[in-house]
């Protein structure tokens, strides 16, 4: 049985990794700051952690010594920052890099890494960290995987709750193209390649436009959209106040803008599809 350390884990892929790690037959080492939240349950719909995780490493990621790899065959790491109050360079770059450094210094094997999907292209501080930690990666001697997801069911949310609000937003005509994944199939597809060594954009089994997603967010609710349009030249406009706000609201307005404007499909994996996930959370008789 194969000694798994998983960083990231508390986060929406971190739980779904661990969970099919352990079914896989994996033993599970995750870092986590603290114990006691992960085990109970995660944001939409994530698995607790309870029962899944056989030793427990309560510390900061970023602050980890070379005990922590101690007999520890493979690392799988979904840790990023998103919306948390951090410098994706400190989390993203460098908690990640001193993770892939203990692993060399250690002998794992392989080291897997759930990234983002165009990062090479991105502009936000996020998207630039996200890629020279993946620039390192492959440069390492183990055995590196890099996952780059599309987009998660659980950031599409999002859009089913201005659709409860009766609010549909769209930049321009909407048709940027995306294929969102749920946690549970990608971490499916993740565990799948474990021991090999490669670069893989993949997405759910559904191609969507962004307007179709919240078409289908509507759909569930029982509603019409009425349709808020927001021209690419106001949104440049926006990222360019955003530019001047700070760095943290400057790395996600871009990150959000990009994201809304350049197509991240991938190869389809998974069987959940997001109009069922939608329905869920819709409840009977939608909205």
């Amino acid at each position: 049985m194969e000694t798994v350390l998983v960083a990231g884990a508390t986060g929406y892929a971190g739980r779904h990794l661990a969970a099919a790690l352990h079914a896989g037959g994996y033993r599970v080492r995750a870092v986590v700051r603290d114990v006691e939240r992960a085990r109970g349950p995660g944001a939409y719909g994530a698995p607790a952690l309870a029962g899944l995780v056989d030793e427990w490493v309560e510390a900061d990621v970023a602050r980890v010594g070379p005990g922590v790899m101690e007999g520890v065959e493979r690392v799988v790491s979904a840790l990023g920052v998103t919306r948390q109050k951090a410098d994706p360079w400190d989390i993203d770059y460098a908690a990640n890099l001193r993770l892939l450094e203990l692993a060399e210094a250690a002998g794992a094997a392989s080291f897997l890494y759930v990234g983002v999907m165009n990062a090479q292209d991105g502009t936000s501080a996020l998207m630039r960290a996200k890629a020279a930690f993946e620039q390192a990666l492959r440069r390492s001697d183990l055995e590196a995987q890099i996952v780059n997801p599309s987009a998660y069911f659980s950031d599409l949310t999002a859009v089913l709750d201005l659709a409860r609000r009766r609010i549909a937003v769209r930049v321009g005509a909407g048709d940027t193209r995306i294929r969102p994944i749920h946690g549970a199939d990608l971490a499916g597809f993740c565990v799948d390649r474990m021991g090999a060594r490669g670069t893989w954009d993949v997405g759910g089994p559904d191609v969507f436009t962004y307007r179709e997603v919240v078409e289908l967010a509507f759909d569930a609710l029982g509603a019409d959209p009425r349709w808020i349009v927001v021209p690419p030249g106001v949104l440049r406009a926006g990222v360019w106040a955003a530019d001047r706000m700070g760095p943290r609201v400057s790395s996600l307005t871009r990150f959000f803008a990009e994201g809304l404007q350049h197509d991240g499909v991938g190869a389809a994996t998974g069987t959940r599809r997001l109009r069922d996930y939608f329905g869920e959370l819709a409840g009977p008789g939608g909205g």
